[in-house]
């Protein structure tokens, strides 16, 4: 493994994730994103060069701004540092290949998803559909075999989600079926499928957890949506060897 290459990963996926927290909070609201300096959302200072350093400007400030002394929300580091290791992960089980760059784009997925969820309970369809592009893309270059997995796992994971929809009256969301559809052109249909079965798992630990802990009643919603990228990217990884433990078992 290239160790300058490695550190380079990391530097761009530390980067790149300082971007992604500013476009989870503001593509939701259409606040834009390329435009206009990043300032405190208490003081509405102006930032400096100094406290858009991504990670080691919170650790520089001690997690406060440096012109009101506001805290600085810790989603700021815990994405910039999830992101940059999260890619140089990718770069050591992958090496410099098609499948690396899969994995980054899913990541990069995944954590906008995750911080507009959280923040919002709402996954923009603006967001789905730079994705679904850049995956169409990816999978014409890089097909499945066979190619048409991607076409499958779109549409079986649409009306699989909307099935449930239906049925629930409600009890998921029009943003998760889009997503897991977007999710089924990179992984396929067996894969988006094993997705779907890991994120209802994730999901009910995670509000059975929330609810232990008094922060969701019984009744208020959870957003599902980082369940599903979680397991989206726990599949890239593990998938096949999952499929071929399952199958096994029987």
């Amino acid at each position: 493994m290239n160790t300058l290459l490695s550190l380079y990963i990391l530097t761009t996926g530390l980067i790149l994730g300082s971007f992604y927290h500013v476009v989870g909070i503001r593509l939701p609201v259409r606040t834009p994103f390329f435009t206009g300096r990043s300032q405190c959302p208490h003081c509405q200072t102006k930032l400096q060069p100094i406290d858009l350093i991504p990670l080691f400007s919170y650790l520089l400030t001690k997690g406060a701004c440096r012109h009101c002394c506001t805290h600085i929300s810790l989603s700021y580091p815990i994405v910039e540092a999830l992101t940059g290791v999260m890619f140089l992960l990718s770069y050591i089980v992958y090496g410099w290949t098609p499948s690396f760059l899969g994995a980054c784009l899913l990541i990069s997925l995944s954590i906008m998803v995750t911080v507009s969820d959280l923040r919002y309970m709402l996954i923009p369809d603006l967001l789905l559909i730079w994705f679904a592009a850049l995956f169409i893309i990816y999978r014409f270059v890089y097909p499945l075999h066979p190619w048409y997995s991607s076409v499958n796992g779109a549409f079986i994971s649409l009306l699989l989600i909307a099935f449930i929809i239906i049925l629930s009256k409600g009890g998921m969301g029009a943003g998760d079926m889009k997503l897991l559809g977007v999710l089924g052109i990179l992984l396929g249909t067996q894969l988006v499928l094993v997705t779907f079965f890991i994120a209802v798992f994730i999901g009910t630990v995670t509000s059975l957890l929330m609810i232990s802990l008094k922060r969701n009643g019984r009744k208020d919603p959870v957003p599902f949506g980082p369940s599903i990228v979680s397991a989206a990217v726990i599949v890239y990884f593990y998938g096949e060897n999952l499929v071929v433990l399952y199958l096994s078992s029987f």
